[in-house]
């Protein structure tokens, strides 16, 4: 039997058991000179990170210091609360919590989120994207144009054929 059966059997669950259907957590208090990339390589140590959204100023780019993530289990977000909550990062103190009900921002949203953010993922899939539809194009000109030329020589015969005949 679980620490944590043993602990609801006698009344005393977790305060954690509350957040149990959320891998989602609050940062906040952090330098605005962090980036994604930084609060990953803090947070990846008590898990797999699945999502992160820093939330950054609507004109500038620039972050406000604080943001929500996700891990893919649930346990982690436990042990990332109770181990990063309160301690010192660059000179500031970070708090993070639970987050009961997240909702992940539209897609609009999150564009307008990434003004001054190039995610260099993205920004891959985006020029392979790229890449593969302009080499597809290449292709079909291709295939169009040796059909062309086919047509064409098969209307030339036509005519010397019909010349000849004549």
């Amino acid at each position: 039997m679980s620490l944590t059966c043993v602990n609801s059997h006698l009344g005393l669950a977790s305060w954690h058991e509350d957040y149990r259907h959320s891998a989602y957590l609050y940062f906040g208090g952090l330098s605005k000179s962090l980036t994604e990339g930084d609060i990953i390589a803090v947070f990846s140590q008590y898990g797999e990170i699945l999502d992160i959204n820093l939330i950054r100023d609507k004109q500038s780019g620039e972050s406000r210091g604080f943001g929500f993530l996700a891990y893919e289990d649930q346990r982690s977000t436990d042990l990332a609360v109770d181990n990063l909550n309160g301690i010192q990062l660059l000179g500031w103190t970070m708090r993070v919590n639970h987050v009961k009900e997240y909702r992940p921002p539209s897609a609009e949203a999150e564009e307008e989120k990434q003004v001054g953010f190039v995610d260099p993922y993205s920004q891959m899939e985006r020029k392979r994207e790229s890449e593969r539809k302009e080499k597809e194009l290449k292709h079909a000109e291709k295939k169009i144009a040796k059909k062309q030329k086919k047509d064409h020589e098969k209307k030339k015969k036509k005519q010397r054929k019909a010349v000849g005949r004549a």
